[in-house]
């Protein structure tokens, strides 16, 4: 008889998981993403009245979730809550912001506020975590959402795209060093996802067509474009995946 391959499961039973930004958005949707699949899910953003909504509507699902008010921008606040926390099996750098303007009109604030959250603050989180798994001797999956701007350019997008190709760099650099201790650092890369945040871009009707011309799908993506795949790449389904990227825009970077 045949010895037929076993496909990985999906399930998060007993993985215990931190999700930034998870107060809104992508952020949200990945929380819940990992609720479902059994992960005991740990949700972070500096929005503690909204992080509280929410993780109330997930444990009327009868989800495992608790709440932690942390400004991934603030440093010390990321060292003090690691102080007492248990490792993180997995992670997920949802915080972003973004300050769009023409480049020539690029203002130093602006510029600091983008970095300090989407580069150094997911840097810091990502290494604290790491520490911990390292400590600990676990393996573990760190997954820090990009976008496709880390791989292309865009309008009015040089300091968000500058923070996030600096995101696809640190994530590969650390996977190569992580490797040995069986932590796996990957980045998900989406393409405009209607959200309270992105709404704006939507209204303007130069933006929206240029957006629905670069998505060969014909759609804007959806926060539930990215539940699935971050799940995936928590679970032992993507056991040898690191220092990749996975793109969810529509064909957006095929070009």
């Amino acid at each position: 008889m045949i010895d037929l391959p076993k496909t990985p499961s999906l399930r998060l039973d007993g993985l215990r998981a931190l999700v930034t930004g998870a107060s809104s958005g992508i952020g949200l949707g990945c929380a819940v993403a990992l609720a479902e699949a059994g992960a005991d899910v740990v949700l972070a953003s500096r929005n503690i009245k909204a992080l509280n909504e929410v993780a109330q509507a997930i444990k009327v699902k009868g989800f495992s979730v608790e709440t932690l008010e942390l400004d991934i921008s603030d440093l010390s606040s990321i060292t003090s809550v690691f102080k007492d926390q248990k490792p993180f099996d997995v992670l997920v750098n949802s915080a972003g912001l973004g300050r769009h303007s023409p480049a020539t009109e690029t203002i130093v604030d602006d510029f600091d506020e983008v970095m300090d959250v989407n580069l150094r603050g997911a840097y810091f989180l990502t290494q604290s975590v790491a520490k911990g798994l390292i400590k600990a001797k676990k393996p573990g999956s760190l997954i820090n959402i990009s976008s496709q701007m880390g791989h292309v350019g865009g309008v009015d997008r040089a300091v968000y795209a500058a923070s996030k190709h600096a995101v696809e760099g640190f994530t590969k650099a650390m996977a190569i060093e992580w490797g040995c201790h069986q932590i796996r650092v990957n980045t998900i890369c989406p393409t405009f996802i209607r959200t309270p945040l992105t709404q704006s871009t939507f209204d303007n009707p130069d933006r929206k067509k240029w957006i629905e011309d670069k998505i060969k799908l014909g759609r804007v993506g959806e926060v539930e474009d990215v539940m699935g795949a971050v799940v995936f790449l928590a679970s032992n389904a993507s056991s040898m995946i690191t220092g990749s990227a996975l793109m969810i825009d529509g064909g957006w970077t095929a070009d």
